[in-house]
Formats: C-alpha cells, sequence, structure tokens
C-alpha cells in the first residue's frame, strides 16, 4: 500500500468523478457546491470555495447559512478538512438542507462516530444515510484508482423532535 499517497498533502482534495456527480444529482438536484473551485465545478448554482468572486464565500466552513443559497448540497470536500465539513453539513441539515457527501469510507474515524452512527441507539443519526460505493473511484480522470474506498452519506433535514426522540 502506498500510504505516502494516501496520507499526502498532495491527495487532499479529489475531483468528484463526473458519472458519480451526474448520478447523484439527477436524484437530488442540487443548488450549490459546498467546496469546489470555479474550474472544478460542476453545480450550475454556484460554489463556495477559495476563487469565489464573494469574499463571504470563499469558506463554506464559515458561511453562517448555506440554506440562503439553495435546499440541496455537493458535498466533496478537502479530505484534510472531512471532520469539519462533515459537521457542518450536519448542520446545515438541522436548519433544512439535504446535504450529500463524497469522502473516504473510514468507519473509524471519529466523524462517522460523532455526526453519522449512533453508539447508543446502534443505528445511523437521524436524517443520515450511508451509501457505501463498491470498488474505487478513479477521480478527476485519473488512470488509477483512489487508494481508499469511498462512501456517499446523505444527510436530509430533520425535524428538531426526531433529533430528541429517545434522549434522557
Amino acid at each position: 500500500m502506498n500510504s505516502a499517497l494516501m496520507f499526502s498533502k498532495a491527495s487532499d482534495e479529489w475531483e468528484t468523478p463526473v458519472e458519480t456527480f451526474n448520478e447523484l444529482n439527477a436524484e437530488f438536484g442540487f443548488d450549490h457546491d459546498a467546496a469546489s473551485t470555479r474550474d472544478k465545478g460542476w453545480v450550475d448554482g454556484g460554489y463556495f470555495g477559495p476563487d469565489n468572486g464573494f469574499p463571504e464565500l470563499r469558506d463554506a466552513l464559515a458561511v453562517p447559512s448555506w440554506r440562503i443559497y439553495g435546499k440541496a448540497f455537493w458535498l466533496n470536500p478537502p479530505y484534510s478538512k472531512c471532520r469539519q465539513f462533515i459537521a457542518k453539513a450536519a448542520l446545515e441539515a438541522s436548519l433544512g438542507a439535504t446535504v450529500v457527501c463524497l469522502v473516504p469510507s473510514r468507519t473509524d474515524t471519529r466523524l462517522g462516530h460523532e455526526h453519522v452512527w449512533d453508539a447508543r441507539t446502534n443505528t445511523y443519526r437521524p436524517g443520515v444515510e450511508v451509501r457505501f460505493i463498491k470498488g474505487r473511484l478513479k477521480f478527476g480522470g485519473s488512470e488509477n484508482s483512489a487508494p481508499f474506498p469511498s462512501a456517499v452519506i446523505v444527510f436530509r433535514p430533520v425535524a428538531s423532535s426526531d433529533l430528541t426522540a429517545g434522549v434522557r
């Protein structure tokens, strides 16, 4: 295994395979890309990213509410900030957004246990769905597959009563 590639800074951003994006966009109808650049984004409604012409939209993590920009968001975050972006996706879903995330499938990490899986109930958290991708994706038109498996995590809006159900 090439762990130097897997954990290098060069592998921080992985351009979404067009087929993967198109399939999910057909299902969810994305209004906005939550982590992109002008030349790599496919969502017609716009994007949050470092080269956005509006300074307040350059850092998705600092945007107070994504819902101003739509209802359905695509998110393929820089993997070095995956945990922060998943936390933001969960927060945005609690505020009424649907956020569909393409992330490395690493079930042993804190991000999965903080925002995806509820160990107390041994189920996914309310409004969360995980889709494991068979095989390894080829990002950005590369010839080789990624050195890690991927998953799609869907955060859907959840009524506040559903979030507190069963809490003692």
